[in-house]
């Protein structure tokens, strides 16, 4: 799954509420402000509204995100504010659970499981915004509920100026050089931590000995952390020498954190390995501005939005007849050069996903 498919970007656990405003985002008032009640234009034709709620990773501190600019443009393009709600993945999916009787979000953009997890509750609307007919079958809903809209991959971070070179394997993170120098984010609340659950099983070939090893593992861990993006800047600090994210996230980061690189493990005598962990968008049920949130997910798919993931966002495409040649694009190709891509069973991940993560807290402790 953190996400969030990035210059640094702020995974607090704390929700942030900004507008998209023509040029620039500026800070909305509320939610209760920017949602509206759920027959306030509902179908589009009222306010110029569309609330979004996304796993974070998309959107810059600084201004200068894919978010940042596709929502400015937007805007510019219909005259529609974006109100953007930023948190975890997991996160995100139990606010609008908890608000299903009085709808806020008309958008919701989540890494995997989770997206999964929001259809199977019902928070989900079917919609195929244009341009998803170009979507690879395996980063879409087949009943149209979802739609990635920037792919990305899970990966680790490690601090280049500590480390001559990247570690290679698992195995090698439970040397004592690491002991209070790793850390990874909180498997069932941030789509990264659950990513690192999900990779350990694929890797050591089941939930047992995967468990097995992240039990060793703990010795070596800082603790739990609710928000994955806050860990590339303590790594880039040497304040740890390894922890968990994903390529688009941390690609981006590392523009402005020079001693930060991006590695895969592998399992010892294995090849590095990853899998596809993309931002997947759907249309909330029962959206109080339906109309405005179909425009939007339009818009995200269209080719130029898309040709700016790689160049601005540090992403890889969602539209697979989207090819970017931009250095960012050619960088981020190199880097995912030699490494296993495997696909997850998102269906069983779905269905056992509190059965895993529960046993990973009994395992570790945590």
């Amino acid at each position: 799954m953190s996400s969030n498919l990035r210059t640094a970007n702020s995974r607090r656990r704390l929700l942030r509420i900004t507008a998209s405003v023509t040029g620039s985002l500026a800070l909305a008032a509320g939610l209760t402000a920017c949602g509206g009640s759920s027959s306030d234009g509902s179908k589009g034709g009222g306010e110029k509204i569309v609330t979004v709620y996304s796993a974070d990773g998309l959107k810059s501190d600084k201004g200068d995100g894919w978010y940042d600019k596709v929502f400015a443009d937007f805007t510019k393009k219909t005259g529609i504010e974006v109100k953007y709600v930023e948190g975890g993945s997991g996160e995100m999916v139990q606010r609008a659970v908890r608000e299903k009787t009085n709808t806020q979000a008309d958008v919701l953009v989540t890494l995997p499981p989770f997206i999964q997890q929001a259809n199977g509750k019902g928070l989900l609307q079917a919609y195929k915004p244009q341009g998803s007919d170009k979507v690879n079958g395996a980063n879409k809903a087949a009943d149209g509920k979802w739609t990635s809209v920037v792919n990305n991959y899970f990966g680790f971070v490690y601090n280049k100026k500590e480390l001559t070179e990247a570690p290679k394997t698992w195995e090698e993170l439970l040397d004592g050089t690491y002991k209070g120098k790793l850390q990874y984010s909180t498997p069932g609340v941030a789509g990264d931590g659950t990513a690192v659950l999900i990779k350990a099983m694929h890797d050591f070939g089941g939930k047992e000995p995967a468990l097995e090893y992240l039990k060793k593992l703990q010795a070596n861990n800082v603790g739990p952390s609710s928000s994955t993006s806050k860990l590339a800047p303590k790594t880039d600090k040497g304040e740890l020498l390894v922890a968990n994210g994903d390529v688009q996230m941390n690609f981006a980061q590392s523009k402005s954190m020079p001693n930060l690189g991006i590695w895969f493990p592998a399992k010892e005598g294995g090849k590095p390995t990853t899998f596809a962990l993309p931002y997947a968008a759907g249309l909330v049920d029962k959206a109080p501005h339906t109309e405005n949130g179909k425009k939007l997910l339009d818009y995200l798919l269209s080719e130029d939005a898309q040709k700016l993931v790689s160049e601005v966002g540090g992403g890889f495409p969602a539209r697979t007849d989207v090819k970017p040649t931009d250095a960012n694009a050619v960088e981020l190709t190199k880097l995912m050069t030699g490494v296993e891509v495997f696909e997850p069973d998102w269906a069983d991940i779905d269905k056992n996903l509190a059965g895993y993560v529960d046993a990973w807290k009994s395992a570790t402790g945590s």
